[in-house]
């Protein structure tokens, strides 16, 4: 059993940060490597509570008190025999999933919440440098065919599934490398893309086959057996707002992607999504807006400004979010320490040139939030570039947002990148052809048994299925679909279910 006493023995610990001048200076992670005997510790918090509602918080199933007590042991194969069980990529969430495991925690009632997440990235990091991760090959061959369309979290952990229960695995993937949001989406000062690469050459070695570049049509998907739709909702959220159309203005995603190519080694970033030397402001308080907070903060901009419409969360967990709910509460991210910090006029000429501060005066930080404010308009000048906004204070009445009357501000800005989320799955194109339908909110239609009540050979997982939501809930949908498929083309199967879609909330 774990040990009884952890928790009382033990305060929560994460790895430290690296310095942020140092990592401003480039796109590599923020994290530094936890000293020696760090993690077990942390492991030995686990309470081993008779029921671990860790298990409800996380999507996946997650066996988590299970390689806790393992790691606090040091039996460090079988905690990743016990996490591989249930996760297809724990280096994927134990980088970008925000948790919810954690708020679910007992412990987190009345103390800090077990480090779950970085137990979890230790496991996986550990079990590749010990060569533990190794391809894992069907027994048998079903000579069923099955086309994947998308390679973001979900539709890679349907391929790797459906490839391992001996089917044959086609991903089609129409950008120029695999990985979607992960690739293009994701910074790589959170996540490097070369785990992701990692993780492919295993799903290789296992037989699955990736077609990269390429857009199928129905036609060509006919020939397969089944049809799985991973292809996540792309559709941003529009700005709708006054001078939205100006030069300068441009969705976070597109921002992000061009750097993201750049990292890749595809050239520098275009110009007009070069930060250096330009106000930014970012309209949008989510995980997008604030990877382009500390995206921008990276090329060496002005001046960083995050707009939040929601106001600031409390310290500790907000009443209409208990235990064991994921809770609503005041975050600093990784960027947002970032742009709290502060010159202190010591730091070397290379260090100032190098972050393109040279500008700023000492004592001033580097970006800001701001929370509760709406932007009314965006305002340009007679070239049609976008020189500012306009804004107001909201309050919130009857569960509605409403502007505050006499608040309204201006703001200089010269790049605004609109980060509002995204509305839903594409509906033409290859939807259209497969006869796809969607709902109110932009979803594509399925039963619960992931199929497409219009083309009984299509399946649907992931965002495009569920809204807008988690890596790790990707991967749970991504293989609970593969289940499904697996037991439609074999009248039974032998792949784990974690979820189906009636058992899912709404997203966190």
């Amino acid at each position: 059993m774990s040990d009884p006493h952890g928790f009382q023995k033990y305060t929560r610990a994460e790895p430290a940060h690296r310095p942020v001048p140092l990592r401003l200076m480039d796109f590599h992670e923020v994290y530094e490597a936890a000293p020696a005997g760090q993690i077990e510790e942390q492991a030995a918090r686990c309470m081993d509570c008779g029921v671990p509602f860790c298990h409800q918080g996380c999507p996946l199933g997650n066996i988590i008190p299970e390689w806790n007590n393992l790691v606090r042991e040091g039996r460090w194969k079988e905690a990743y025999d016990r996490l591989h069980a249930t996760n297809n990529f724990p280096e994927f969430t134990g980088r970008l999933c925000p948790a919810p495991c954690e708020g679910a925690c007992v412990l987190d009632i009345n103390d800090d919440a077990v480090t779950i997440k970085n137990v979890e990235l230790e496991i996986v990091e550990r079990a590749f440098a010990e060569g533990w991760v190794e391809p894992v090959r069907a027994s048998l061959d079903t000579g069923l065919t099955v086309a994947v369309v998308g390679s973001g979290p979900a539709g890679l952990a349907a391929a790797q599934q459906l490839t391992r229960a001996g089917h044959r695995v086609t991903v089609f993937e129409r950008s120029d490398r695999l990985g979607g949001l992960m690739r293009y989406g994701v910074p790589d000062y959170k996540m490097e893309n070369r785990w992701i690469d990692r993780r492919l050459d295993q799903m290789r070695a296992e037989g699955t086959v990736f077609r990269v570049g390429v857009s199928p049509k129905a036609a060509e998907l006919a020939l397969f057996d089944a049809v799985v739709l991973a292809t996540g909702t792309p559709v941003a959220r529009e700005l709708g707002i006054p001078g939205a159309e100006l030069a300068g203005v441009h969705p976070a995603m597109d921002y992000l992607t061009a750097q993201n190519r750049a990292n890749e080694g595809d050239g520098p970033v275009p110009a007009e999504f070069d930060a250096r030397g330009r106000r930014v402001v970012i309209i949008g308080g989510g995980d997008t807006g604030t990877d382009c907070f500390g995206t921008a903060l990276r090329q060496g901009a002005a001046s960083v400004t995050q707009f939040d419409i929601r106001p600031r969360g409390p310290v500790l967990r907000a009443e209409e979010t208990p235990w064991p709910m994921y809770p609503n509460q005041f975050r600093t991210a990784t960027a947002h320490e970032e742009g709290s910090y502060v010159l202190r006029g010591d730091e070397s000429v290379a260090e100032i040139e190098a972050l393109g501060l040279g500008t700023r005066a000492v004592g001033e930080p580097l970006g800001e939030r701001r929370f509760a404010v709406n932007t009314v308009a965006l305002h340009g000048d007679d070239r049609g570039r976008v020189t500012g906004l306009t804004g107001c204070q909201i309050k919130v009445v009857g569960g509605r947002r409403e502007p505050v009357e006499g608040t309204e501000f201006p703001f200089d800005a010269d790049l605004v990148l609109v980060a509002l989320g995204f509305t839903g799955a594409e509906q033409g194109g290859l939807a259209h052809e497969l006869g796809v339908g969607f709902d109110t909110r932009g979803r594509m239609i399925r039963d619960a048994g992931y199929r497409s009540p219009t083309n009984s050979r299509v399946y649907i997982a992931g965002d495009n299925g569920r809204g807008q939501s988690l890596i790790v809930w990707a991967i749970a949908e991504g293989r609970a679909c593969a289940a499904a498929v697996d037991a439609d083309l074999m009248g039974e199967t032998a792949l784990p279910v974690a979820v189906t879609p009636q058992d899912m909330p709404m997203a966190v």
